[in-house]
């Protein structure tokens, strides 16, 4: 087994309580040791040894794991089911056995606790867990859904029953592997311009979103055009995670993907479309926000830098870990690890931290600094035990921005756990856009909040991924319900220089995770001024314009606009909505939705929204359609990111299924025969119920209100196949006088992707 890596669990960057001597607190040790496939069922034995001060009567010791982990829950009720937990002390003194998923400290959540009950243990003396015992019948301990080099069994002790548990030193590890591939996925760019480079990134990810390292073959390329560079074929070779072919380009401008074949011809996967085309920007994809096991997320922050380059294909990211974790020498780390990865025209890192002020001081940002080695300015020192830095604090989000103000730094509104409130502080010198996905959920409030302030933002994107997984975040088994999201940056190259320019004239648009291709621009009926400064803000120079694009703020004198896009993903576009702020003012749909009839009808049911604005945003649902009148052949899920919960049929009228929305969506096709004019779909779920005719369903949703927090059922009905070229529109948008006219576009994809621009700011 390898040695466990001092930068995941040294004392130096976790924890604020170092461990103790094991002469003292004793020691534990674990069997089996070495690697386990995720998501297995395993039994382990784990030995904790007494040391000289013994563990009195109503002592204790704890087994902790990180919050972020989604395997089983321990229980001691029932020796036939999984993860069974048993203990017996080596002296025959009496155990109390409880687990806990909220029974220690941050990031230590989830406690197996093991009292001392009616007696006592001296030096030497031993306790043994056995965690998935099978002695009953249980299958055993089920194992997290991802991958980590270093799972902990963090042993903590109350060997003085005073209720003060201190840190065993050294507790043991195991390594969380991939299982054999499941899924298969090529990712290229999805905006370049003619000659110019780009890669082509292949993996296979097991059933629970793991990229694979049990792939042994050797794959066919074809390109959909010319591409030079590209070989006909490539090794895949085991043990290894991803396959990335750099140098790359296409000389003719027009749109091309590149097909992935097994040796016997077979298809595996196939890419995003890629557009070449002559202009002044690429496209350059980023996570840019996500946590390593250093603070609360898993893995170590230099696994993270290099699952994002070389398995998720990211071109740009940064680090983003909670300030109040983030002691002197974690911070130093990462400003090393960025400067290490960065690389101009190839990988773009940025130093950062997530400011985690509770919302009534303000909610969670994140800071991103253009060069290294800058001050970090905490919300607290709640988890450092050094306080030498905390005159340096920024209590609240308005302190924050006064410290940053005469810093080369950008900011993120974000909605984690603890909800940003952009009311009560915001600077639009630096905090230039808000994160509407991650997985979290989806979050369009808050750009609703900033249009009732009268900001100016652009929109992102991001994992807020705690699973070491940053730009292909799965949200796993537990309360995560959302893929991490991404941010589509335009930009000349990919450079520091140019992301800040970006970032500031808001050139970029969001999606739920998808590479997805947008081209929107804004005709006003007579020519604007375009500002390049917000004049919010301050002076910048202003210039006459014909057409604005992503992200511009401009007057204009005219009462009406022309809003034209163009949206392609390797799934087809389903629909595009247009918005002026919040507002739908049009919905574009797949050309082939006009087309809705046939033998076979396919039925969407989806399911949305969530409780409250903030931690309690997540809504539970438990749902049942029953279909009357008809037969249903065939369902499809919809984003059911939990892979061990899929929809259940019960015969040939009924599907049942449970799901967590936070904002974003769920959702089932149904596809119907035997269909009678007279058709129903009798909907029963714990938060609305509705029962409509198959008939009066169409492309336009029915929308069945179920409180919360745009809690909805929606129901439409799609052709059985849609058309996956580009979706284009040119849409008319009459003005609002005497204010901001914030326009942009949702785009939704037949799988249940999503992407938002940027908006553009017209005002008169």
């Amino acid at each position: 087994m390898p040695a466990p890596r001092p930068e995941l669990i040294g004392e130096i960057f976790t924890d604020a309580l170092p461990a103790e001597d094991p002469v003292l607190y004793g020691h534990a040790d674990l069997e089996p040791k070495g690697a386990f496939q995720a998501r297995s069922y395993q039994t382990f034995r784990l030995t904790y040894t007494c040391g000289r001060y013994g563990l009195d009567d109503t002592g204790s010791i704890k087994v902790v794991f990180r919050f972020t982990a989604d395997g089983g829950d321990l229980q001691t009720h029932d020796p036939t089911a999984p993860n069974y937990v048993t203990a017996t002390a080596s002296n025959g003194t009496p155990l109390k056995l409880s687990f806990d998923s909220s029974g220690h400290m941050r990031p230590w959540y989830r406690a197996l606790t093991i009292f001392v009950h009616k007696g006592f243990l001296r030096e030497g003396d031993t306790i043994v867990i056995v965690v998935g015992d099978t002695s009953g019948g249980s299958p055993g301990h089920i194992l997290q859904s991802m991958c980590e080099s270093a799972f902990t069994w963090r042993v903590i002790a109350d060997v003085c029953a005073t209720g003060h548990y201190i840190p065993i030193a050294e507790s043991p590890t195991i390594d969380i592997v991939p299982g054999p591939p499941a899924v298969w996925k090529a990712i290229l760019p999805t905006l370049r311009r003619p000659g110019e480079p780009f890669r082509l990134g292949i993996k296979a990810e097991d059933r629970y979103g793991n990229p694979s390292n049990q792939v042994d073959r050797t794959l066919r390329l074809t390109a959909s055009s010319s591409v030079s560079g590209l070989p006909e074929t490539v090794a895949f070779p085991p043990g290894q995670r991803s396959v990335v072919i750099d140098g790359l380009s296409a000389a003719t401008a027009g749109t091309l993907d590149i097909a992935v074949h097994d040796a016997d011809g077979s298809l595996l996967a196939r890419t995003n479309p890629l557009m070449i085309r002559a202009g002044t920007e690429a496209s350059w994809w980023a996570d840019m926000h996500g946590q390593s096991g250093e603070s609360v997320g898993l893995n170590t922050a230099r696994e993270y830098f290099d699952f994002a380059r070389n398995m998720a294909f990211l071109d740009a990211t940064s680090h983003q870990a909670n300030d109040f974790q983030v002691n002197g020498a974690f911070w130093t780390h990462i400003n090393e690890l960025t400067a290490e990865y960065h690389e101009d025209d190839r990988f773009l890192t940025l130093p950062g931290y997530e400011w985690s002020g509770n919302t009534g001081v303000g909610g969670d940002r994140n800071v991103y600094f253009r060069i290294e080695g800058r001050p970090i300015r905490r919300s607290s020192h709640a988890l450092i035990a050094d306080r030498a830095e905390i005159m340096n604090d920024a209590p609240t989000a308005r302190e924050l921005f006064a410290a940053l103000r005469n810093e080369d730094c950008v900011a993120y509104a974000h909605i984690g756990g603890r909800p940003a409130d952009v009311a009560y502080a915001h600077d639009p010198r630096i905090e230039t856009a808000m994160e509407i996905h991650s997985a979290w959920g989806t979050f369009e409030w808050l750009m609703a909040d900033c249009f009732g302030q009268g900001y100016r933002v652009g929109v992102v994107a991001n994992s807020d991924g705690h699973k070491g997984r940053p730009g292909a975040s799965y949200p796993g088994t537990s309360q995560f319900g959302a893929y991490g999201g991404l941010t589509c940056f335009l930009m000349d190259r990919l450079t520091r220089d140019d992301l800040f320019a970006c970032l500031k004239n808001r050139r970029h648009y969001a999606t739920t995770g998808a590479r997805i291709h947008i081209d929107l621009t804004v005709e006003p009926d007579a020519a604007a001024e375009r500002f390049a400064v917000d004049p919010h803000v301050g002076e910048g120079p202003v210039t006459r314009t014909d057409v604005l694009g992503m992200g511009d703020i401009a007057r204009v004198t005219g009462t009406g606009a022309r809003l034209s896009f163009t949206s392609q993903a390797r799934m087809p576009i389903l629909r595009v909505d247009v918005l002026n702020g919040m507002d739908t003012i049009a919905t574009v749909h797949n050309p082939a939705t006009q087309e809705c009839a046939g033998p076979l009808s396919r039925v969407r049911l989806l399911w949305r929204g969530a409780m409250v604005k903030g931690r309690g945003a997540r809504a539970s649902w438990e749902g049942k359609v029953t279909v009357r009148g008809a037969r249903i052949a065939r369902t499809t899920d919809i984003c059911a990111w939990n892979p061990d919960a899929p929809s259940r049929r019960v015969g040939d009228d009924t599907v049942e299924w449970e799901s967590v929305t936070a904002g974003n969506f769920g959702a089932i096709d149904l596809w119907l025969e035997d269909m009678s004019d007279e058709a129903t779909l009798d909907i029963q779920t714990n938060h609305a119920a509705a029962t409509l005719r198959v008939a009066d369903i169409g492309i336009d949703d029915c929308i069945v209100d179920a409180g919360g927090l745009d809690l909805e059922l929606r129901l439409s009905r799609l052709p059985d196949t849609l058309d996956g070229g580009p979706v284009t529109a040119h849409v008319p948008v009459q003005l609002a006088p005497d204010r901001d006219n914030p326009l942009w576009i949702r785009v939704t994809t037949e799988d249940g992707f999503q992407a938002w621009t940027s908006p553009v700011y017209l005002f008169s």
